[in-house]
């Protein structure tokens, strides 16, 4: 009956908790583990630019290959029938309308959350890596924009075409479409470096 008291406590104080910035998780009898989290401080650049800062490029470059792949392979699975033989591509005119509905999206679950003093986006197709136990998100305010932005300026820049093909290929090449090549957003900082020399 305690453990049920406790769990339901736990429940219902954790979210104000979390934006506390710290709580405590049971261990054992007496014990306890202080966890604590705040939120990423944005610069300048973060808060009020109207572009995605430089150093987030490569996570929307992510997850915008990432939105695309999905939003294609959801369409393309409609098409598919359990007895239906071989695979139906989309037509050009589908799959342009489902690009321009996915740079259209809310984006709202992504955001962006500081760990080891590093600022990333996150969100659904983001890599999580090593994470604390607890962290905080910042989503909302200039990053569904952003991220929408940035969308559209990849249909602008390769086309639907090329990226329906890249798709076709696989979410990887489509990635790599996107995100790679000499002037790419996930270009290797070391890369670029000698390249210069």
């Amino acid at each position: 009956m305690l453990s049920e008291l406790t769990q339901e406590a736990m429940r219902l104080s954790l979210p104000l908790l979390l934006l506390l910035g710290t709580w405590a998780a049971p261990r054992g009898l007496g014990e306890k583990a202080w966890l604590s989290a705040t939120a990423p401080q944005l610069d300048e650049e973060e808060k009020y630019s109207a572009h995605m800062p430089a150093h987030l490029r490569c996570d929307a470059c992510r997850a915008v290959s990432y939105q695309m792949w999905q939003h294609l392979a959801k369409a393309e699975a409609k098409l598919h029938h359990p007895d239906s033989w071989g695979t139906q591509g989309l037509s050009e005119s589908i799959y342009t309308d489902i690009l321009d509905r996915c740079c259209s999206q809310n984006w709202q679950d992504y955001g962006v959350q500081e760990v080891n003093q590093v600022k990333h986006l996150t969100g659904p197709g983001l890599s999580k890596g090593t994470e604390p136990t607890i962290s905080v998100m910042i989503t909302g305010g200039p990053w569904p924009v952003r991220l929408s932005e940035t969308c559209f300026h990849y249909l602008g820049e390769f086309g639907e075409d090329q990226i329906y093909k890249a798709h076709q290929q696989g979410q990887g090449a489509l990635e790599a479409l996107l995100c790679g090549g000499s002037q790419g957003a996930c270009l290797d900082k070391e890369t670029a470096t000698r390249k210069e020399l």
